[in-house]
């Protein structure tokens, strides 16, 4: 006997979100914008301390929290803790999202704004950044009065490395009056432009970070989101009691607490970036100004087969030809050898004037 399950329309008409492809271990790993030097030496040895007993218990979030909070600069009830960057995007669908009302995204982008926007049955709008990957904010504005249920802005922008000011945010705040507007943080150690201390002048701002970036920490999955206390509280009513595990929070705290090793790893991040990027210019690669810890970048109609040819070599990029065009690819900026060697090999595989027409 065969049984029909009943499954929900928005998850039949979309594809599953594809996750890295296994085996990335060992190779050049510069496609999805991870921490290549690793996380602080803080870390392993703080989660090599949790006893037995700590692991058999629920985890308790409050002496976390209040450290955590700190390190963002910010009251413990303005802090949210989730599992991952992911779940901290998710909620906002779980609070403010129903089946056949709008967000509104500007594509290219993070693509898990419009994974859950399918997922929950949103009519997702999406703008498109300008063929200098320039931030469309006549159309944003213009758009806000249609009042989408949510508007997200990944600030630094993945992929393009576009970055707002605050002041050009404040403008999106208060022309979205009827919006809550979700400001993506997860590259701000590497832009120095955080919307945090706006919170309590902005009841419609609502922050998304994560630890899985200068912190190094992706394996195990801890985000946050940050707003005022208030409009927090409907975010609250909407995640389950236990929604980061044991090892996510000691790895965090252990983390901040070793700031001089996430500050150096950002400080040299920055300076491989603007060397990498001069670089690429001298090869006739062109680039955008990026505030990550990535570059976009085009390599025109040679491109896809010398990312694949990088690929056989254990050099792995993400390329963006579906998204923007062919020849584009989103580079991580990696350790100091790892982006010599992607250089190396991008000279010895025969990219010149001839594959770049």
């Amino acid at each position: 006997m065969t049984a029909r399950l009943p499954v929900r329309k928005a998850i039949l008409e979309r594809r599953t979100y594809e996750a890295p492809a296994e085996g990335r271990e060992g190779k050049v790993r510069l496609d999805f914008n991870e921490n290549t030097s690793g996380c602080s030496p803080a870390v392993p040895r703080a989660l090599g301390k949790m006893s037995p007993k700590q692991i058999a218990m629920y985890p308790e979030y409050q002496r976390s929290t209040a450290l955590l909070a700190r390190y963002f600069g910010v009251r413990p009830s303005e802090v949210l803790l989730t599992n991952g960057g992911d779940d901290a995007l998710r909620v906002f669908f779980d609070t403010f999202v129903q089946s056949g009302s709008s967000i509104l995204i500007c594509e290219p982008t993070f693509p898990m704004y419009r994974y859950w926007g399918e997922i929950a049955g949103a009519k997702v709008k999406a703008l498109r950044y300008g063929p200098d990957m320039e931030f469309p904010m006549t159309s944003i504005l213009g758009a806000l009065r249609k009042k989408p249920r949510v508007l997200f802005i990944a600030n630094p922008n993945n992929p393009t490395g576009t970055l707002l000011q605050i002041v050009e945010i404040e403008k999106i705040l208060r022309a979205a009056s009827n919006t809550a507007v979700v400001i993506d943080e997860a590259y701000a150690e590497f832009s120095g432009v955080t919307l945090v201390p706006y919170i309590g002048k902005h009841a419609n701002l609502f922050i998304a970070r994560t630890f899985s970036k200068a912190a190094g920490l992706a394996a195990l999955r801890l985000g946050a989101v940050i707003a005022g206390a208030k409009s927090l509280s409907y975010l609250r009513r909407a995640m389950p009691p236990f929604p980061v595990n044991l090892a996510a929070l000691v790895a965090a705290q252990a983390a901040v607490r070793d700031g001089r090793t996430m500050r150096g790893y950002v400080r040299e991040i920055r300076r491989l970036r603007a060397w990498f990027e001069k670089e690429l210019h001298g090869l006739g690669v062109k680039t955008f100004p990026s505030a990550g810890n990535f570059l976009l970048a085009n390599f025109r109609p040679g491109g896809p087969r010398l990312f694949q040819r990088l690929e056989r070599e254990g050099i792995l990029l993400r390329e963006r030809t579906k998204e923007i065009g062919p020849g584009f690819v989103r580079i991580t900026i990696g350790k100091q050898a790892e982006m010599k060697l992607l250089l190396e090999k991008i000279k010895r595989l025969g990219f010149s004037a001839d594959t770049r027409r």
